[in-house]
């Protein structure tokens, strides 16, 4: 038997529970994994309360779109991966169905890849949907390249972390953006070269400051709301930006006449392309080896405790990934 985390309304952390289903043989195509940690990321507070933009069938719905474990099983026509193998998961299209919120599941073959070495059980469930995310909208999307100035919101998150260690490794000089002075130092000691707070700075002549007046190369919003104007003001000529987040639920006023190349950017756009996840996994792999890509960990939860976890994850009070173990 399995235990796998359930809900059968949408609503709050109270809504879900732990069951024992039976493990499930995986089909054509398809291997079997046992989940040995997940993390808590805003897609699965979004389905569990009923404001995803994708269908949830109720009742007895999954969660999870990200984890890490063992592979457990193999089923037909699957090659190059073998039982004993730690893995993660880089995409779970159907999360509401087969969820990594478990102690095991079924996925296509094509949606893991093995799991770098020298991460924690801990750090690898929590690092691929942040920095499968930010390599996806930065490098993919906008191009980035050594020396561009690289405007981040959201920085003290976990794909505004992931940006700022991926800029780093490319060569990139990333510029922190935050509400609270409290957390610069903390955005500093991440590697952030400079750090704008929200709470006593003004975002645009911040950004000059720091680009020499010429405004940032690219920028990677993860907030969206109102807030995007004095975004694109602080973008250079030219320059890219990136909506890449769903933070500010207010609406986002199109900027129609602004000089710039305007993305919209959601992860499985590159998650489910082979041949992108391929690079992604390359990237990851020489960043962990380098020491240059890590993943913070804010707390870890048991699965019985997955509840406390998502009630955790609300207070948004957390300074990096919230991970339950299976």
């Amino acid at each position: 038997m399995s235990r796998v985390v359930v809900f059968d309304e949408f609503g709050g952390p109270e809504v879900m529970q732990v069951v024992e289903e039976p493990v499930v043989e995986p089909g054509i195509g398809e291997v079997r994994i046992r989940i040995e940690a997940f993390a808590v990321n805003p897609l699965d507070q979004m389905m569990r309360s009923g404001t995803s933009p994708a269908i949830v069938p109720l009742p007895h719905a999954r969660l999870g779109v990200e984890g890490t474990g063992i592979i457990d099983a193999v089923g037909p026509e699957v090659t190059g991966l073998e039982i004993g193998a730690p893995v993660i998961l880089t995409a779970v299209p159907d999360a509401s169905v087969r969820g990594s919120y478990a102690e095991y599941t079924t996925v296509p073959a094509s949606r893991v890849v093995s799991r770098p070495a020298g991460l924690e059980t801990t750090e690898a469930a929590a690092i691929w949907v942040a920095y499968s995310t930010a390599y996806g909208a930065l490098v993919e999307k906008a191009g980035m390249r050594p020396g561009d100035h690289v405007l981040v919101t959201a920085a003290s998150g976990g794909v505004g972390r992931a940006a700022v260690q991926i800029a780093n490794q490319i060569g990139a000089v990333p510029i922190a953006i935050t509400r609270h002075t409290a957390k610069r130092h903390d955005l500093i000691a991440a590697g952030a070269a400079a750090v704008i707070a929200t709470d006593h700075e003004d975002v645009v002549e911040a950004v000059r400051d720091h680009t020499g007046g010429t405004g940032a190369d690219i920028v990677l919003d993860l907030v969206m709301g109102p807030g995007q104007q004095d975004l694109v003001k602080a973008a250079r000529p030219g320059g890219t930006l990136v909506a890449a987040g769903f933070l500010d639920p207010r609406p986002t006023p199109f900027p129609r006449s602004a000089p710039l190349t305007l993305f919209s950017y959601r992860s499985f756009e590159h998650t489910l392309d082979a041949v992108v996840v391929k690079r992604m996994a390359a990237f990851l792999n020489a960043g962990v080896r380098l020491g240059a890509l890590r993943p913070a960990i804010d707390k870890v939860f048991a699965l019985e405790d997955v509840v406390e976890a998502h009630r955790h994850f609300e207070k948004g009070l957390h300074a990096g990934k919230i991970v339950v173990t299976a």
